[in-house]
């Protein structure tokens, strides 16, 4: 078993020893290197209701490299863009080891909660977030509503 592989299936392991509030991820057909996590929406925010799909891919470097991540539910978000990619500090520059899936899933779900108009990957959304907000809350429940509910 190589070493990647006896650390996801610790991670693995982990998460369903201790879940993640608002959150679950696994292997994508038995596939120990793909992973799928599903986000719900946090409570208070335009994405309450929302079920999003993430998909998390564990390269040969990992975990001395970050996974690439991205969303296959679209969503209107400035720190997610239109193909899924997600402007997260700890997908970058702040990645470390020590972190695992279960952090980086805390991490999304609070970039849902709190987005970060200051860093974003869609200007636009983040303009509207910091210019006004109500119209931006409305598109986002509306993208919620369209592409994320059951």
């Amino acid at each position: 078993m190589t070493r990647i592989v006896k650390r996801l299936k610790q991670e693995l392991q982990d998460l369903n020893k201790n879940p993640i509030e608002n959150c679950s991820a696994g292997p994508y057909k038995d596939n120990i290197n793909v992973w799928q996590a599903t986000i719900f929406g946090p409570t208070g925010t335009p994405y309450e209701g929302g079920i999003f799909n993430v998909m998390i891919e564990f390269g040969e470097k990992y975990p001395f490299k970050p996974p690439i991540v991205y969303f296959t539910t679209p969503i209107y978000h400035c720190n997610i863009n239109r193909k899924g990619g997600i402007c997260l500090d700890i997908l970058n520059k702040s990645w470390s080891p020590v972190l695992t899936t279960g952090k980086l899933l805390i991490s999304i779900c609070s970039l849902l909660a709190e987005p970060n108009p200051e860093d974003p990957l869609v200007p636009a959304i983040a303009n509207l977030f910091k210019t006004d907000r109500s119209i931006h809350d409305f598109k986002a429940r509306e993208y919620t509503a369209l592409y994320a509910s059951k």
